[in-house]
């Protein structure tokens, strides 16, 4: 099995494929707060593209996505799915569009079969193509063998593998997950993940909502990293982390000064991006990791500095977070 993660991005929109998603400006004050939840927000989601809106609970990232499928109605600003303006068609946009939230919405007097076979009826599909497609979707999302069983037999994972099934069971022009792992266990992500990764091969256009970096990384196409309501950068995965200057993030903790371990291996270190104290320790983001760690440690000892810890890794969105607001991606 071919890991989300290292999936060739052949999904990506080629220049000039439609947009299906518009916002402008999308703003949500809500009546006993005087900060926006959301503060003008512009994006466009194009068709076949996996976006997402990257950052910490509280970003206004939930409130985006329920004025984008009409469950929120916006203070100012437009937002369209296709043609359909959502705030004056909501009815015709909900038509168009699928949500999976991070709330467990199965119907728990229906067995696993059930609650995708009579969803298909409600879209007034046929009864002998909901069978046939309540069939196919279990199939493709590992859950056949539990197809009579009740839902609550089912873990976390396979609940939230089973709302994506339903989802995509009237084939949404755009797929929401808001949070779609939340609370998962690794096995249980990482089936989610391959389960999307299959939509994005057919060719389904989805917008997550997400505060794991990994995630984004993994998944999106590109991704709108916001905080406190607005866009602080949107792009690809990729080139929000080249956008750093920093090939590498190197963190050494000591049982002497920071600020004094720091000064240090900024002016030792060369292609030193960023310097930061953290938790303890010194944080430096720097460019060119060619023998990095032997000149950390030797600049350090020539310092006097003892270390006590030291770890390097490569550039993530989360350093792009840090980056752009100064602060840890919070939960």
């Amino acid at each position: 099995m071919t890991h989300p993660g290292d999936r060739e991005r052949q999904s990506s929109p080629a220049p000039g494929t439609a947009t299906v998603i518009r916002a402008a400006g999308l703003t949500k004050t809500y009546a006993k707060s005087a900060t926006p939840a959301v503060d003008g927000i512009d994006l466009g989601v194009r068709q076949g593209e996996i976006f997402g809106l990257l950052g910490p609970n509280g970003a206004g990232k939930t409130t985006t996505v329920g004025m984008l499928t009409a469950r929120v109605v916006p203070t100012a600003g437009s937002a369209y799915v296709g043609d359909i303006d959502v705030v004056a068609e909501p009815t015709l946009a909900k038509q168009l569009i699928a949500v999976v939230s991070q709330q467990n919405t199965l119907d728990r007097s229906l067995t696993v079969w059930e609650n995708l076979y009579f969803h298909g009826l409600l879209f007034g599909i046929p009864r002998r193509e909901s069978r046939r497609t309540a069939d196919e979707l279990l199939e493709r999302f590992h859950l056949s063998r539990w197809g009579k069983s009740s839902v609550f037999a089912l873990s976390g994972g396979m609940a939230q593998r089973l709302m994506v099934a339903r989802a995509i069971f009237h084939r949404p022009a755009v797929l929401f997950l808001d949070e779609p792992t939340a609370g998962l266990d690794p096995q249980g992500r990482l089936a989610l993940w391959e389960a999307l990764d299959g939509l994005i091969a057919d060719g389904q256009t989805i917008l997550l909502t997400t505060h794991n970096m990994e995630e984004a990384d993994h998944l999106c196409d590109r991704v709108a990293i916001i905080d406190h309501g607005r866009i602080l950068a949107l792009d690809t995965p990729a080139a929000l982390k080249q956008g750093l200057g920093a090939d590498a993030v190197v963190t050494v903790a000591t049982s002497g000064s920071q600020d004094g371990l720091a000064a240090r291996l900024n002016s030792d270190i060369e292609g030193v991006v960023r310097t930061r104290l953290v938790d303890g320790a010194v944080e430096i983001q720097v460019k060119g990791a060619e023998r990095l760690l032997p000149r950390v440690v030797t600049s350090a000892e020539a310092g006097g500095f003892e270390l006590v810890d030291l770890s390097i890794a490569e550039s993530t969105l989360e350093t792009v977070f840090i980056s752009l607001t100064g602060q840890e991606l919070r939960d």
